[in-house]
């Protein structure tokens, strides 16, 4: 009779993860907002890999990551993270959270203060808003995935998207990371074509459930020190609700970068490194 070894597989097979740096002792958590991925952090994170050891991963639904059909409400979010940084062995970080990814990391830092050394959210409040998922439903169903080539690609944001698409962000940043969310697919039925790295559906269940309710509690419960980041132009941060939220916790210290709109540190990188830096050598 013989007998074999059946292998779990971990939780932490499930993402598209990357560790930057060697400084176990500095560690920084950053996460994507909606429709993004890892990547859009690698510029952030490569400047500050000398000083500290970066995680950044795609998020279930999103980008390499693993993409159930449901589950996506932030606190399934904030459940994932935990469990990546349990299973890396990483018990205490600086965490970072973008849009999406700043109402993820509310709930995580709330549910799991312990971990949690200092909280950045960049550019996201914590009000509820039943009809956000309208703006990306229309802006999703009128791209005609799949396409044929990355020419027909260009050819349709440079005209057609430019044209009929009213966009809340500037138009030219918008379509830059839409395009750089599609890629060459390399199984049937879509083989050489390209579609999208996000799932559609994950994408419209992350707005309606991230949205359901607000997340005023979590703010005025923080006790760890917060940095909170708003751009300027943001479309999605307004300056009452920035306000409010420095108001409400005198924990939080907040940021406005000039001449940025929603994606701070896309559009003022080395402005959002500095910040972090300064933030992080007043908490060491």
């Amino acid at each position: 009779m013989t007998s074999c070894t059946v292998r779990r597989m971990s939780f932490l097979e499930s993402f598209h993860y990357s560790v930057l740096g060697t400084n176990e002792k500095n560690r920084i958590v950053f996460v994507h907002g909606l429709m993004a991925f890892a990547a859009n952090w690698r510029k952030i994170a490569s400047r500050l890999e000398n000083d500290f050891q970066c995680l950044i991963y795609d998020q279930r639904g999103h980008g390499r990551s693993f993409k159930p059909e449901h589950g996506y409400s932030p606190e399934i979010f904030a459940e994932d993270l935990n469990k990546i940084t349990d299973e890396l062995g990483w018990d205490s970080f600086h965490l970072v959270g973008h849009s999406m990814g700043g109402r993820n990391v509310m709930v995580f830092a709330d549910r799991y203060a312990s971990k949690v050394r200092t909280l950045t959210i960049e550019d996201m409040g914590p009000d509820a808003n039943s009809t956000a998922v309208d703006y990306y439903k229309d802006m999703l169903e009128m791209i005609p995935v799949p396409f044929e080539s990355k020419s027909d690609i260009k050819n349709y944001f440079d005209s057609e998207f430019a044209k009929k698409f009213k966009s809340k962000e500037p138009m030219s940043i918008l379509s830059t990371f839409l395009q750089a969310n599609l890629e060459e697919k390399t199984a049937e039925p879509l083989i050489g074509k390209y579609d999208w790295k996000f799932s559609k559906n994950a994408v419209y269940e992350i707005v309606e459930e991230g949205h359901k309710k607000d997340r005023w509690l979590e703010i005025s419960n923080f006790k760890m020190p917060v940095l909170l980041v708003r751009g300027e132009h943001s479309h999605v941060l307004k300056q009452e609700t920035f306000e409010k939220m420095l108001a409400v916790n005198p924990n939080i210290q907040g940021l406005e970068i000039r001449d940025a709109g929603h994606w701070v540190h896309y559009e003022k990188h080395d402005e959002f490194v500095q910040a972090l830096r300064d933030f992080y050598k007043t908490h060491e």
